[in-house]
């Protein structure tokens, strides 16, 4: 028997946050159809409107409209992401296709969008207030940029396109979350373990255990696994294979391949692009933010390019001389950069992640960054755990200002799980919007892959995990800090060439002196981390740079060059990846940090 659907009533819940432990996979499908329908009902009655189209009965209408569906949507949408099923991806195949056909209903529908243009034409007689006219413009550009003007056969052909890009894009993140969930190295001699931290040691045996081979060791594809087995193993043939297995996901020409998936997004981004009204899809996606064009984003690129390829060759340079001192003469492989940076890195510095993870216990850092949130805004961040969360892992905390009242809620989910993809990111179960006079607080949520307590050890980070703590959290500020009436524009609706200025911001707080000192403290002894090894840490903060900032520059010009690009004929996705990546001259001991597949 099927139990009451949460959705489809008042949550009556603290906050009024999504009741977790009610909500099943089976409660989506109903919900969203009837919110689908709602929607449907409300569309109708703007269009069927007597009245002159007016921004009160036509564009606030529209922007109110809804209301079930997103508010299934946010949860639906975030369970996905972080904590999926079988169920429920069967769930979202069947409702990819119909959620894009309600969406395209609503754009194309000639009707509505007569109203909404007539209101933007009139928009300098009309007495708005900022916010009111950002909403006009922002509605309007919606429905003009997904085909709102196109003719009948345009807006047919375009509804099939988006119908079949939403189910390519699902296929493409399962396909992913398969490859990185499927794939793991075993290790069964003791003499395989050589050069790894005691740390990596223990957190591969509980993988083995976990995984079905007790008494063995295995690394997986997860970022807390892999990277630091290629920064300090010194079996250079296993690393060879971890590091192919990884740079091979969704290339593997499986069950799980995602060549002719990414051809065929390719094929149909550009087919939609040009019905638009663009030459190409880099053309439509950049045109909304701010740099406007692709030219300017090539200029932003190849400046920086030509900045640090040098740089990345001296790094290569550098690799070579260590590895001719210390093995004899051999030709550098993708796979050798992490362990002889690494290893630069301690001869250099006297430090590596090892040295600095016991001064970043994970409980410590947290209270580092509440710290620094309280300092630069006076929000207090208050742990509840009488409160309904996502999933067991997530942490929840009421976000309050510092005379108690309550802002939102924040959600944190550190740890790595098979049903979990990969990253970093923050999203919203609710966006922050005033509603009926009534202030809507958000409900956010930050979700983390990192690397779990092992060997009767708490969590212990890596820096570069400390920084990603502070900037995703940067984003859940923009998201809890919002201050507006539509939902629409809140939060982190702006120019995604904009969006990362709030987490940039908060990132650069974690390298400060003062608030090392106040979250960097030994996790056996409480000692704060020494000057020595801040200095150290400054001083490291630009080692391996030409090596970082080049995978990330040659994955945003492939990106590019695959979106900017007018295919004819057949395409080999990896040949094509092969030829740009010679174009621009990226030296063959790196790859794009993001490759075609994946």
């Amino acid at each position: 028997m099927t139990s009451e659907n949460p959705f489809l009533s008042d949550y009556n819940t603290p906050f009024n946050l999504p009741p977790f432990n009610k909500i099943r996979t089976e409660h989506y499908m109903p919900a969203i159809l009837k919110g689908i329908e709602e929607q449907k009902s409300e569309i109708e009655r703007i269009r069927s409107e007597k009245e002159a189209p007016d921004f009160n009965n036509t564009v606030l209408a529209f922007e109110t409209s809804g209301s079930t569906l997103t508010k299934v949507l946010d949860v639906y949408k975030n369970t996905l992401l972080a904590n999926t099923s079988d169920s429920l991806q069967k769930v979202a195949k069947e409702l990819a296709p119909i959620l894009t056909g309600h969406n395209d209903g609503i754009i194309l529908d000639s009707t509505l969008f007569s109203r909404i243009q007539i209101v933007y034409e009139k928009r300098n007689e009309l007495s708005l207030d900022p916010e009111e006219k950002r909403l006009l413009d922002e509605t309007y550009k919606s429905f003009v940029r997904k085909g709102a003007r196109l003719d009948k056969a345009g807006k047919e052909r375009l509804r099939k396109i988006n119908e079949r890009l939403a189910v390519l894009t699902l296929q493409f993140g399962e396909n992913l979350l398969a490859e990185d969930n499927d794939w793991k190295l075993v290790i069964e001699k003791e003499v395989d373990l050589e050069g790894l931290p005691e740390r990596i040691i223990s957190g591969a045996s509980k993988a083995a255990e976990e995984t079905g081979y007790p008494g063995k060791w295995v690394i997986t594809l997860h970022k807390p696994s892999w990277i630091p087995f290629m920064q300090y193993s010194s079996r250079r043939i296993l690393r060879e294979k971890v590091y192919k297995a990884w740079m091979n996901r969704g290339n593997n020409n499986n069950e799980h391949d995602n060549k002719e998936v990414l051809i065929e997004i390719v094929r149909l981004r550009g087919e939609k692009a040009k019905l638009i009204g663009y030459d190409t899809w880099a053309a439509y996606r950049i045109d909304n933010n701010m740099a406007k064009n692709t030219m300017a984003v090539y200029n932003l690129l190849n400046q920086l390019w030509d900045k640090t390829l040098p740089v990345a060759e001296a790094e290569r340079e550098a690799i070579h001389t260590m590895i001719v001192e210390e093995e004899g003469d051999f030709k550098i492989e993708p796979w050798d950069w992490w362990y002889y940076a690494e290893k630069i890195r301690k001869e250099r510095y006297d430090l590596n992640d090892e040295i600095l993870r016991p001064y970043f216990e994970l409980n410590a850092v947290q209270e580092g960054l509440f710290f620094v949130l309280k300092k630069l805004y006076g929000i207090r961040m208050v742990e509840r755990k009488d409160l309904p969360k996502p999933y067991p892992d997530a942490l929840t905390y009421e976000v309050q200002e510092s005379d108690g009242s309550h802002i939102g809620i924040l959600y944190m989910d550190f740890y790595p799980r098979a049903n979990k993809t990969g990253g970093a990111w923050m999203e919203a179960y609710r966006k922050q919007q005033l509603k009926e006079g009534e202030f809507i607080k958000p409900v956010i949520t930050t979700v983390f892959n990192f690397s779990k307590p092992v060997g009767g050890q708490p969590a212990l980070l890596t820096f570069d995990e400390v920084q990603t703590m502070f900037h995703e959290v940067g984003h859940a500020l923009h998201g809890l800090l919002s201050r507006c009436t539509y939902r629409t524009l809140s939060g982190t609706a702006v120019a995604l060439d904009f969006v990362e200025l709030p987490s940039q911001i908060m990132e650069n707080w974690a390298a400060e002196p003062e608030v090392l000192k106040v979250y960097a403290r030994h996790f056996k002894t409480g000692e704060p981390v020494p000057d020595t090894l801040i200095d150290k840490l400054v001083a490291s903060g630009k080692f391996n740079q030409g090596f970082s900032m080049t995978e990330r520059l040659a994955a945003s010009l492939l990106d590019l060059s695959w979106h900017n690009t007018l295919f004819r004929g057949d395409i080999d996705p990896m040949k094509f990846e092969d030829l740009e990546m010679k174009r621009i001259g990226l030296i063959h001991e790196i790859i794009p940090r993001y490759k075609s597949t994946y």
